[in-house]
């Protein structure tokens, strides 16, 4: 099933992308098919900007953490 152009426009909204983003091949189209994400997207998006903020700092921390133990492991 395609999405409509509606739905493209949409998601280009919530994403802060431009809908050719959504249509190419590239990563962001395989971050569109995983409902879960998109859905805290959305949620993180409603939140203040301080809250958003402070939940973007230790997303980001996590996932610091999990490129260094990876780096780690590759380098074993």
């Amino acid at each position: 099933m395609t999405p409509s152009i509606e739905v493209a426009r949409k998601l280009s909204e919530i994403f802060k992308v431009m809908v050719g983003c959504l249509v190419s091949d590239r990563d962001v189209n395989r971050l569109l098919r995983d409902q879960e994400t998109v859905e805290r997207w959305r949620t993180l998006d409603e939140l203040p900007a301080d809250d958003r903020s402070r939940i973007l700092y230790v997303v980001d921390g996590f996932i610091r953490d999990a490129k260094a133990r990876r780096a780690y492991s590759a380098a074993g």
